[in-house]
């Protein structure tokens, strides 16, 4: 059954990131339409000239106000695409129209634990899935890594270096999330350097976090010079580098070609397959798979909170060390 989706926000993410990109899936917009099990059926957004862009290609209204989209339909699933700031005010109100069966939200789920639980908590309360836009879980190529982690082909423990721009909340969280989706829940954090204010919510320290079976150096970079996203991680038997907007490299190890008994990295580098150039048509895949009972590897509520909750820790260590 074809289910009706809505979006509210259509900027970037919303529909911009594709809009002269004909063979690139990166916008809800766009995944949504190419998607069979899923039809769009309108959008809220304040802007009058990107509600004329949203009709002029997808055919579909788009209005000022949740409450001018509601009298028109009430979609099966609801795209939350606004700011950070306004996720819990925009999610509350959809509850005061109606309960979709599920809500996509864009990552931070929020911009303080306080928010990312009460969001959570109406969700859970109405009965309504709610699913955080984490876009690297639904990528092949790191679901790969997931089934060679679980089949132990790559062996643990592990340390790894990841470096972020542009914010801890905002992009920061991506990889915390990705690490949690590889390796499990997050064990300890720990502030190693306070590092620059990003507006009024966000900031790009450096800090240390712990896993079960092994622990990750977080450095932030400056946005302002360039876009900086790269994890290297040194298993027991090669290392792994997910770095260029996606690219995914995994080095063995062989016999060391002068030392006996010593073993190095092998010459050859094995490239992982992936498809981050539409990386939210696979986001779409992950979600109809939810929503008709099948494993899914989407950021639930639930997991976004706690990724929230472990940032949050961490801001206070911030705020205690710098007094800020």
């Amino acid at each position: 059954m074809v289910k009706s989706v809505a979006l509210i926000g259509l900027g970037g993410i919303g529909i911009l990131y594709d809009l002269k990109l004909p063979n690139s899936v990166l916008s809800h917009a766009r995944a949504f339409s190419e998607h069979n099990s899923f039809k769009l059926v309108g959008a809220v957004e304040p802007d009058e000239t990107l509600r004329k862009v949203f009709y002029k290609n997808y055919n579909e209204l788009a209005y000022p106000t949740l409450a001018e989209l509601f009298d028109h339909c009430l979609p099966d699933v609801v795209v939350v695409a606004c700011p950070t700031n306004l996720h819990f005010t925009v999610i509350d109100e959809i509850f005061r129209f109606y309960n979709p069966q599920a809500i996509l939200c864009e990552k931070p789920l929020a911009y303080c634990n306080e928010d990312a639980e009460a969001i959570n908590n109406l969700c859970r309360v109405n009965g309504v899935k709610l699913f955080v836009n984490y876009i690297r879980r639904a990528d092949p190529g790191v679901l790969e890594v997931k089934n060679r982690l679980i089949a132990r082909d790559i062996c643990l423990p592990f340390k790894a270096v990841v470096w972020y721009s542009k914010g801890v909340l905002h992009n920061g969280s991506h990889f915390l999330d990705l690490m949690t989706f590889w390796f499990g829940p997050v064990q300890s954090i720990k502030l190693i350097d306070a590092g620059p204010h990003i507006g009024e919510e966000d900031a790009e320290p450096d800090f240390h976090v712990d896993f079960v079976h092994g622990s990750a150096i977080f450095c932030s970079a400056s946005e302002e010079n360039f876009s900086h996203y790269t994890l290297e991680l040194v298993a027991k038997n090669g290392r792994l580098r997910y770095e260029k907007g996606g690219v995914i490299n995994w080095q063995g190890i062989g016999k060391h070609e002068t030392l006996i008994g010593r073993y190095q990295l092998e010459s050859s580098v094995e490239a992982i397959d992936h498809d981050m150039n539409r990386y939210q048509y696979h986001v779409v895949e992950q979600l109809n798979q939810a929503l008709i009972g099948k494993q899914s590897s989407l950021c639930v509520g639930a997991d976004a909170v706690k990724t929230i909750n472990w940032l949050q820790e961490l801001l206070d260590q911030r705020k205690q060390l710098s007094g800020i």
